[in-house]
């Protein structure tokens, strides 16, 4: 037991002092360079995801809304964001969409199942926005939605992976990529709010 806590601890200190360094960052498109738009560049609306009750949904279904695309725990120091995302949601849904992305990825802060995570987020937060099955964010096994978001040759200009638990994307009602968000910014930070103006 203490050798796995002092292993993760270990492999984990990493990240988490990146995340730590990079919780608030925010990247946007506006702020970038070098803009891919290739014959490679893919549309966010032809993804699609598995959702947690096990359903594919197709991105196009969100096609003239806003987007932001969440990767969530249910065992995190930002978990409590579940209730200030359910709130932007339930005042905005007529033209923003909230998905969320369970991910075990950041010291296993994400163990459950999918029925397990559905029953915390509706329990505990109320959460009626879209959930997804637990997918992982960055790595080897990273989900094809993922891929998108971190790979500018796909999305036309952002490489930045998620750090840690609750970082954000933003997409706008065409299925650009416009921002990236860090796990602090909730949406009533300054940052997110001029991002959505």
């Amino acid at each position: 037991m203490y050798l796995k806590l002092i292993f993760l601890m270990f492999f984990s200190a990493p990240n988490l002092l990146t995340s730590c360094f990079n919780a608030s960052k925010v990247v946007s498109s506006v702020d970038t360079d070098v803009i891919h738009q290739t014959k490679d560049t893919i549309s966010f609306y032809t993804l699609s995801a598995t959702s947690i009750d096990g359903d594919e949904i197709k991105m196009k279904k969100y096609k003239g809304k806003k987007i932001i695309v969440l990767n969530v725990a249910s065992k995190c120091g930002y978990t409590p964001q579940y209730a200030d995302w359910q709130a932007f949601y339930e005042k905005n849904n007529d033209k923003f969409v909230v998905l969320g992305f369970p991910c075990n990825q950041f010291l296993s802060q994400e163990p459950g199942t999918a029925e397990e995570i559905e029953t915390f987020c509706q329990k505990n937060y109320g959460v009626t926005f879209q959930m997804f099955d637990k997918i992982d964010v960055k790595g080897e096994n990273q989900s094809s939605l993922y891929k998108w978001l971190t790979d500018p040759v796909k999305n036309g200009w952002n490489s930045t992976v998620p750090s840690w638990n609750f970082s954000k994307y933003l997409i706008d009602e065409n299925g650009k990529l416009l921002h990236y968000f860090g796990p602090k910014i909730k949406p009533d930070s300054p940052e997110f709010l001029a991002a959505i103006k």
